[in-house]
């Protein structure tokens, strides 16, 4: 499991233990997380802070800021922890097991910023700042920057909520090819509207974010 892993997120660690660490919540031992945590937190975001920079050459410091808030929160983090089934490694104590903590956003997050802390450690900021670059490029496409840095998702949740409806349901339709090279398929409904939309892409999020734009763009017209 801890190899394939590994295959997803580009990376293999030359130092086993770092990554064990990095999957371990306070709840499972005295040896946790936190730190590495701590640590990943940092490295995200400036490696964030100069992929979007480079990326969107013309966009003022005020935009770029919300931009990066909306790729490192919790809720991006925690979807992306999921696109990498890292929930099935996460080591937890026996009352956060039984209450769905490998599920949970906050845990999920923290997780994956240590792994990215732990692959600083392990190696250099060179590294640890080319995984989340890898990651986060197939997200970055579907970021429209002028809607204050809002990705689809978000831009759709705030919408449904203006109008007092329901959040949309995102289901994986289909996944193809090996870990490294997967595509998925998810698809978007929001059955107030009768909107079912489609959207392909690298990992999960990155389809779930070609859904939603695709049904803003029909939901805003409904409206």
């Amino acid at each position: 499991m801890l190899s394939l892993f590994c295959t997803r997120l580009g990376y293999q660690f030359t130092q086993s233990e770092l990554l064990n660490e990095a999957l371990t919540h306070r709840s499972h031992s005295a040896v946790h997380n936190e730190r590495l945590e701590f640590l990943g937190d940092s490295v995200l975001n400036c490696a964030i802070a100069g992929l979007i920079f480079t990326k969107f050459l013309n966009v003022s410091e005020g935009r770029l800021s919300r931009l990066r808030a909306s790729m490192v929160n919790q809720m991006a983090l925690s979807d992306l922890a999921l696109s990498l089934e890292l929930d099935q490694l996460i080591k937890l104590g026996e009352g956060e097991l039984k209450s769905g903590g490998s599920r949970r956003p906050s845990i999920l997050a923290d997780a994956l910023e240590a792994v990215f802390g732990a692959i600083y450690v392990d190696s250099n900021f060179a590294q640890a700042e080319a995984v989340i670059s890898r990651l986060y490029t197939p997200i970055l496409k579907t970021v429209d920057h002028s809607a204050h840095g809002k990705d689809p998702k978000t831009v759709l949740q705030e919408f449904l909520q203006s109008q007092k409806l329901d959040l949309p349901e995102y289901t994986v339709v289909t996944t193809i090819g090996k870990a490294h090279q997967q595509k998925f398929k998810v698809e978007c409904v929001i059955p107030k509207f009768n909107i079912r939309t489609m959207g392909e892409g690298s990992s999960r999020r990155s389809a779930e974010q070609a859904a939603a734009k695709r049904a803003y763009e029909l939901a805003s017209v409904v409206d």
